[in-house]
């Protein structure tokens, strides 16, 4: 395996940003990515597939998760790359937001796609993982990087960040160039 193209990198972090996690198996040295979306999500799956495939061995396989829950789901191989975007985005083993994060278009792009939604005009990205103080990060991050304005938005018990619908389609500007077909809906 070679190092990590600049695509294959923005797409890892965006993936961490959403639904993805970075592990360290026991008494092995690397770190690799697991991609797991329900089996609703397949094309996006595939998709991210066809940009990492040059670091994974095995396809996509469809497996049972929670109750009756079918997940398509597949992992990189283990790299020093890898390793190094494990120790930037994990303080004791719980996924953390860097204070000097750096993203460009396509990160937001696949962070939204994994862990955003549309209500409406609204567009969330549900951050709930996340503290508050990191939250607070991906908000500045978003007004620093992008000039997209947010706010905490309360999701039962916990927050996440709302764009503000002033800079909801600035937003999907930004990121849709980059949306597959089948994420098209998640757009405003």
């Amino acid at each position: 395996m070679g190092s990590l193209t600049q695509e294959q990198k923005s797409l890892i972090i965006g993936t961490i940003l959403g639904d993805g996690y970075l592990r360290i198996i026991p008494r092995r040295k690397n770190a690799f990515l697991e991609v797991n979306h329900s089996i609703k999500q397949k094309d996006y799956v595939d998709w991210k597939y066809s940009v990492l495939q040059s670091i994974v061995k095995n396809g996509p396989k469809l497996r049972n998760g929670n109750g009756n829950r079918i997940a398509c789901r597949f992992y990189t191989c283990c790299s020093p790359e890898i390793t190094d975007l494990f120790r930037y985005f994990y303080k004791d083993r719980k996924k953390i937001i860097p204070d000097d994060l750096q993203i460009n278009p396509f990160s937001l792009a696949v962070w939204y796609m994994d862990d955003g939604s549309k209500s409406g005009d609204s567009i969330y990205l549900n951050t709930q993982q996340f503290s508050i103080e990191d939250q607070n990060k991906l908000q500045k991050l978003l007004l620093n990087q992008f000039n997209i304005n947010s706010n905490l938005n309360k999701d039962k018990e916990y927050m996440r960040i709302r764009i503000i619908t002033a800079d909801a389609k600035k937003f999907c500007n930004i990121i849709r160039e980059f949306i597959p077909q089948s994420m098209q809906y998640k757009l405003v």
